[in-house]
């Protein structure tokens, strides 16, 4: 099975081990196309034009620190990106306090997805950074767009013929679609919220807390060991790790869609 994750902003502070080297990577196919995003980013960062570089990578005044790091990112020290992202899915995950079984599977298992990078896997070292999917950058252009044009056989390739779970947040997830039958191998989840109101069950859509449910679901399904080959199976392995789970109908050649109910945040 391979699973999608969505970076989070939230990252390490620093690095604390060697230089990023594209041959270390996963996925070297990506790496010209990884050189060209790290170069406008590094340009624009460095640029005289610092309110311009602000304004393109979504940062605010008091976050010039940002730029600073982004135009060393040649030579600064990198993390795995297991210990580098440390957002809300993350902290979920705990990668860390994992089985040593089950964070072997992890590594072959996970590819997150990034603006600069593209896609990587946790045992993969990168500098901390700050490039959004929603990003245009000079030379490059929409990241969303760069991305779906040199993502695509990639991650077809990736995804060979088993199950994906795809966990990315919309604009992540536009930069992959997966198609035809393998898109009839795609699960895509989502979070619902359910509460009383007056007696009556509400459900809503959470964003926040979308997060951290993500990152207990697979970890979850790392602890357990499990190995669904459909999406069938996996409905099945979620409900029997006691989540509350509902399949949608979808279209033929869709990926599927079910919803995980949650009542406690």
């Amino acid at each position: 099975m391979l699973i999608l994750l969505p970076p989070s902003e939230g990252k390490a502070d620093a690095g604390t081990g060697r230089r990023w080297s594209p041959d270390r990577l996963s996925l070297p196919e990506l790496n010209p196309a990884r050189e060209r995003v790290l170069d406008a980013l590094t340009a624009l960062s460095a640029g005289p034009d610092e309110a311009a570089a602000r304004a393109a990578l979504g940062l605010s005044e008091g976050q010039r620190g940002e730029l600073r790091r982004n135009a060393r990112l040649r030579e600064a020290a990198t993390a795995p990106a297991e210990r580098l992202y440390t957002g809300v899915l993350y902290e979920a995950l705990e990668f860390a306090s994992l089985p040593a079984a089950a964070q072997r599977t992890a590594r072959r298992s996970i590819l997150i997805s990034s603006g600069l990078w593209g896609a990587v896997r946790l045992a993969d070292r990168i500098p901390p950074y700050r490039c959004p999917i929603g990003a245009r950058l000079p030379g490059v252009g929409a990241l969303s767009a760069y991305w779906r044009r040199e993502l695509a056989p990639v991650l077809d390739a990736a995804a060979g013929r088993g199950l994906v779970l795809d966990l990315r947040s919309g604009a992540y997830a536009a930069t992959w679609t997966p198609r035809g039958e393998l898109a009839e191998r795609t699960v895509t989840v989502r979070v619902l919220h359910e509460r009383e109101v007056d007696g009556v069950p509400v459900r809503s859509v959470v964003s926040h807390f979308n997060k951290a449910t993500k990152g207990r679901l697979v970890r979850d399904l790392l602890v357990a060991g499990a190995r669904p080959r459909t999406a069938a199976e996996l409905v099945g392995t979620l409900r029997e790790l006691k989540h509350t789970v509902e399949e949608q109908a979808t279209a033929p050649g869709r990926a599927r869609q079910v919803d995980l109910v949650v009542t406690d945040l």
